[in-house]
């Protein structure tokens, strides 16, 4: 049972929370977010081109970050009783209504998508200042994130009522000072670090979200074709990126970031790892498009170079944003695996400068291969002899 009222508190002591795990009401949270995922990957199906990626990558940053704001709060000052979960509840509508206004979210459907987003971060600049007045010892923090995030607020609202091009003018201010803002707090965060196993979970749980757009891409693509032993083929190797990708990640997720920043007093290795997470989200959701559209090409003719630039360049983005991860330590520290990361984008960009006229199989093949020999370097890697020898490691 709730408590009905239960003021903010510090939840990153990691002396008594050692292993915190994500609440019911951050998975139920995470729901609407699974649909809005969805949203963005059906208009990105509908126009595959340079204009419809932008289009997507447009939408899919204030929709992530809606997401970040609520995570990153409730892991700072998560407290279950009545007032959180009805503010949690209106974040909730807020999100939904995003994914509703996500079809023609640059067009006619955009001021709807900038009032919704508006709300999302006004209700979080409330939680903020909320934590503010119960915590003296955050409130400096707590301050710099309600005012950042209420300009940032303010401009998404103003955009809703003046005309295209300068509404999406004041989303690219409001998203930018939205993004500053953690930086510009970052003496601050020294001493309200995140809690260390909380948080990696909550960003491995947002990277399942859009893994799962890349299997229900396969469950799509395959239901709406003939069954035939190409198609079969194909199937198995989209499973086989999407798995691939989920081992890479998972195998070397951590507390990495936060436990450096908390012995070095390296708070950029923190911020690091979220704006890395960018990239990767939008590339493993663009990867599941990708795969669709390969499904659902026809298998004796070449594949369209447009969809042949999309599945290989969204796997890149994958492979190099893990292999920044890897370098600086953010994920398992390992200048090998983050080199095999780097090669592993740079064969799958050859492969799509290069590859035009392969069969919609071959191409799924080669990114399906180039996506499993990661996954075998990282076993080959961990074998006991190797991590004997291997300094870098």
């Amino acid at each position: 049972m709730t408590n009905f009222i239960q003021p903010p508190r510090l939840r990153i002591g990691e002396e008594t929370e050692e292993e915190r795990r994500a609440t019911w009401l951050e998975l139920f949270y995470d729901l609407v977010f699974v649909v809005a995922v969805s949203q963005l990957a059906h208009n990105l199906k509908e126009d595959i081109s340079l204009s419809g990626l932008f289009g997507f990558i447009v939408l899919f940053i204030p929709v992530w970050w809606s997401w970040i704001g609520t995570t990153f709060y409730a892991n700072r000052f998560d407290s279950d009783d009545v007032g959180h979960r009805l503010l949690i509840a209106i974040q909730m509508l807020t999100a939904a209504a995003m994914a509703v206004n996500i079809h023609h979210g640059l067009g006619e459907s955009s001021p709807g998508f900038a009032l919704s987003y508006a709300l999302g971060r006004t209700v979080l600049v409330i939680e903020y200042v909320r934590a503010g007045i119960h915590i003296p010892s955050a409130r400096p923090l707590t301050t710099r994130y309600a005012i950042g995030f209420a300009i940032a607020a303010l401009l998404w609202l103003i955009s809703a009522f003046i005309p295209i091009p300068w509404r999406f003018a004041l989303w690219t201010l409001g998203i930018i000072i939205d993004f500053a803002t953690p930086l510009t707090g970052r003496k601050f965060q020294l001493g309200l670090l995140p809690h260390a196993s909380h948080l990696p979970e909550r960003f491995g749980l947002f990277t399942i979200i859009v893994l799962g757009e890349a299997i229900i891409a396969v469950v799509n693509g395959v239901s709406e074709q003939k069954w035939n032993t190409l198609t079969v083929i194909s199937a198995v190797f989209g499973l086989v990126i999407a798995f691939s990708w989920w081992w890479v990640y998972f195998d070397n997720l951590g507390g990495k970031p936060i436990e450096i920043a908390r012995t070095d007093g390296k708070v950029g290795v923190v911020n690091l790892w979220l704006y890395t997470h960018l990239p990767l989200v939008i590339g493993i959701a663009a990867a599941g498009v990708g795969v669709e559209q390969i499904l659902l090409s026809k298998p004796t003719l070449a594949l369209p170079d447009s969809h042949r630039w999309l599945i290989c360049g969204s796997v890149a983005l994958c492979s190099l944003a893990v292999s920044i991860l890897h370098r600086f330590g953010v994920i398992r520290y390992c200048k090998i695996r983050s080199k095999y990361r780097l090669a592993g984008a740079v064969v799958l960009m050859a492969i799509a400068i290069f590859g035009k006229g392969l069969l919609p199989i071959a191409v799924i093949t080669l990114v399906a291969l180039v996506s499993a020999l990661q996954v075998i370097q990282d076993l080959y890697q961990s074998r006991p002899t190797t991590r004997l020898a291997d300094p870098e490691i």
